[in-house]
């Protein structure tokens, strides 16, 4: 019952009842002063931080509230010395406590504190109050404070405020004059440099528009502000005439404006703000164009009709331009090639017309002109319709300086030479592709011959062992290693033509390479940008290359980064996906169990233009230096070739989500490979022909059919098979290669038949093409195996075509 003052409170209050108390110079909390226990009390049973210290050491209390502001500092603060706990502020808040122990309170709306609560230093803010505790003989024992920290509304307003004076600099800077209009008599708020510029005067705050510009009433703007802010609508004036008495006793002087007034609403109009440019000078010197324009036409037309019909019979552009670079005169071809008005063009500045990249080419052309004769030079001018068309240009100068110049369009001819080039390529292209499909199919037969001989000769080695008869596995040992050698050489011969290695496709578990790569991630993300790693409990393997897969969600990782600028959350999830059928983008993803990594920001998001082409080659949004743009379209295809598939989602404003499927790894290789040990059925004394060109291959096949208890024959090729087809030897099955020098397999099958009507026939090759094309090479009675083969696998495929027949 004594330590009642300490129920509830929390964990603080579970933690202040369960510390050992006698180790601090507090003592047992049955002996406390009735003072620290009633402040003890009322700290536990409020929810805003609050903490005290007690006697001459200043040890700390606290309750759940502050144990937030201590951060990595609680629980270890309880019990122990205010100057221990908080020595890194005890400049600034030792002496408000000093002066609390005397006797003094003291509070603070604001005060900023560099603080150590996490291990680093950080920037605080605070509003608290510090309260002696008296003891009952009325001395101060200690000291109660009650605190907010206001740090996040702190730095928010810090925020707000630099936001405001960017957007005041943004105003004061702008080139366009601007001012806000307030109350009925429409008094300054607000007036940049431009405008203060425009009417003359240096300021003009909290002073009404009439007062100002006294001439402006008489013009009707007032009316017009009186409209606006009666009916909220904005006005908007096009080269408006204004009388502008730009200094006390002076006339007024007429400048033309592009202006308007838009009403600031919050339910009622209480403000306009004014927006405007000068164009007096602008119009000034159109006028003056056209007057020039106009002189030049006539000048034209007095000089020569000939000319003039050549002008504007021509279908190639004609211009006069000025030695400053401005168009004087435009013939009608403009409108034909370009679509623009002549009568419009006059007083537009050559440069004006090519695409922002080439107006520097485009003002060194006129220089080159002006100083002599220019041709062949070839530039872009925009069309009205927003394309662009070449144009071949001819220029050179009079003795005014004026150029004249001509172009003829060339964006056919262009055009047609590209397509040409493409053409060229592709049909490069496909050449180079043709004889790579030859190349790599004679070597993919080359390649399964070795493989026959290799795993055949592994096999009788196995068979000789486990019979006893190792002393005959010397020949089998030099038939497998040379067969090795000569693979490994053709291996190495393929892979320098084609400059490529293959994907290491192995079983791994994804949850372990994405808890690999965090230390890597975070620091690839930076401060900024929060990692979240959430992993599947029940995870599958996956089958797939490691090092592909992580380079691609370090890729990921990267891109997100750059989408989040000013920071955000990366996800990165495993999960599992069983696949039906295709979704809509996802046609040739066969359907069955994939493992899923998904890779989510929180940043900018793609458009839906950008996000159709993401994985597209060499297509990147980031400025030139900054991406390939071949990232994704990697990605894509390392899924493709991993069997998989990648698919992304992506809001505006919301983030950008990749998920990579890679298909789930079966039963580990030795288990596999187990169930392939079964011996093949023996035979009863049928015969079998044997043709094969590859003697190691020949060596193994005859080798099984004696060990299985066949009669055999050989031939190496189809010339030596014929005699024996021919003749009375008793043949049950031929084996024959495919391709074989001379007549081919089943050439030299059509002639066995011709001879033995039924014979039964097993093609072996080790083209892959053949294989796919068995439903039209096999007829009746014919059967294929694709090297390389185990020969039980050989063994039992005989017996099931000699039982069959």
């Amino acid at each position: 019952m004594a330590l009642r003052f300490l129920a509830g409170g929390g964990e603080m209050g579970e933690r202040i009842r369960t510390l050992d108390w006698d180790a601090t110079p507090l003592g047992d909390p049955r002996r406390w002063p009735s003072p620290l226990k009633t402040i003890v009390g009322v700290m536990l049973a409020a929810n805003q931080p609050m903490f005290a210290t007690w006697g001459p050491e200043r040890i700390i209390l606290y309750n759940d509230g502050y144990a937030g502001i201590l951060g990595a500092k609680h629980p270890a603060a309880l019990g122990r010395r205010f100057d221990e706990v908080w020595h890194e502020i005890l400049d600034q808040v030792g002496p408000l406590i000093d002066r609390c122990y005397d006797g003094q309170g003291t509070s603070m709306d604001h005060i900023q504190l560099t603080m150590l609560r996490h291990g680093y230093p950080e920037e605080t803010h605070f509003s608290f109050f510090y309260a002696p505790l008296r003891r009952e003989d009325g001395t101060v024992g200690g000291v109660f404070c009650a605190c907010q920290e206001i740090t996040g509304q702190v730095m928010a307003e810090r925020a707000r405020l630099s936001e405001l004076d960017r957007l005041r600099q943004l105003f004061e800077r702008s080139p366009s004059f601007m001012a806000v209009l307030s109350g009925p008599d429409y008094r300054f708020d607000f007036a940049n440099r431009s405008y203060l510029d425009l009417i003359g005067r240096a300021d003009v705050a909290g002073l009404p528009l009439a007062e100002v510009l006294p001439g402006i009433a008489e013009q009707g703007f007032l009316h017009l502000l009186d409209h606006v802010r009666a009916t909220g609508e904005p006005y908007v004036a096009r080269a408006a005439s204004v009388l502008l008495e730009r200094a006390p006793g002076e006339p007024a002087e007429e400048r033309v404006l592009d202006f308007v007034f838009q009403p600031i609403a919050d339910g009622t109009v209480d403000g306009i703000f004014v927006e405007g440019v000068d164009v007096t000078e602008a119009r000034r010197a159109e006028s003056e164009l056209r007057e020039l324009n106009a002189e030049l036409e006539r000048r034209v037309a007095e000089r020569t009709g000939q000319l003039d019909r050549l002008w504007r019979a021509s279908q190639d552009l004609l211009a006069v331009i000025g030695p400053d670079g401005v168009l004087r005169a435009a013939n009608p071809a403009w409108a034909g090639v370009l679509g623009l008005d002549p009568a419009r063009l006059a007083g537009r500045p050559m440069e004006a017309l090519v695409p922002p990249e080439e107006r520097e080419a485009m003002r060194d052309a006129l220089r080159r002109a002006a100083a002599g004769a220019l041709s062949g030079f070839e530039n872009r001018l925009r069309h009205a319709d927003g394309g662009a068309r070449w144009i071949a240009w001819a220029a050179a100068p009079d003795e005014s300086g004026l150029i004249y110049a001509t172009g003829r369009d060339i964006t056919a001819e262009r055009e047609a030479k590209r397509a040409l080039a493409a053409a060229e390529e592709a049909l490069r292209q496909s050449q180079k592709m043709e004889a790579l499909g030859q190349l790599t199919g004679g070597i993919a037969h080359d390649f399964n011959n070795l493989l026959t001989g290799i795993i055949g000769s592994i096999d009788i080695m196995r068979r000789r062992i486990e019979a006893g008869r190792s002393g005959e596995v010397g020949r089998y040992m030099e038939a497998a290693s040379g067969a090795a050698a000569r693979a490994a050489s053709l291996t190495h011969r393929l892979l320098a033509f084609a400059r490529r290695q293959s994907l290491d496709t192995r079983q791994l578990d994804a949850n372990a390479l994405v808890a690999g790569m965090e230390e890597l991630l975070r620091r690839t993300l930076g401060e900024q940008i929060g990692l979240r790693i959430r992993l599947d409990p029940d995870p599958w393997p996956a089958l797939t290359d490691a090092n592909q897969l992580e380079n691609a969600i370090l890729n990921l990782a990267i891109n997100a980064r750059d989408a989040m600028p000013d920071g955000g959350l990366l996800t990165i999830e495993t999960g599992r996906e069983v696949q039906a059928l295709p979704e809509p983008g996802e046609e040739g993803m066969a359907a069955g169990d994939y493992v899923a990594i998904r890779v989510a920001d929180t940043g900018l998001g793609m458009p839906p233009d950008v996000l159709a082409r993401a994985f597209e080659p060499f297509f990147t949004t980031k400025p030139i230096g900054q991406g390939t743009g071949l990232g994704l379209s990697m990605i894509y295809g390392f899924a493709k070739q991993s069997r998989g598939h990648v698919r992304v989602e992506s809001t505006p404003g919301q983030g950008t989500a990749f998920t990579l499927l890679l298909p789930r790894a079966g039963a580990p290789l030795a288990e596999r490979e187990g169930a392939t040990h079964a011996a093949a059925p023996r035979g009863r004394g049928e015969t079998v022909l044997l043709v094969e060109d590859d003697p190691t291959v020949r060596l193994l096949v005859t080798e099984v059919l004696d060990e299985l208890g066949y009669r055999y024959l050989e031939a190496a090729h189809a010339g030596a098979a014929i005699p024996v087809l021919q003749s009375d030897e008793r043949i049950d099955l031929m084996i024959s290669d495919v391709g074989l020098p001379g007549l081919n397999g089943r050439q030299l099958a059509e002639i066995a038949r011709a001879a033995r009507p039924g014979l039964r026939v097993l093609f072996i090759t080790g083209y892959a093409e053949t294989a796919t094309l068995r439903s039209g090479f096999l007829g009746t009675g014919m059967d294929m195996m694709t090297k390389p083969f185990a020969l039980d696998a050989l063994g039992t495929r005989i017996r099931s075509m000699l039982e069959a027949g």
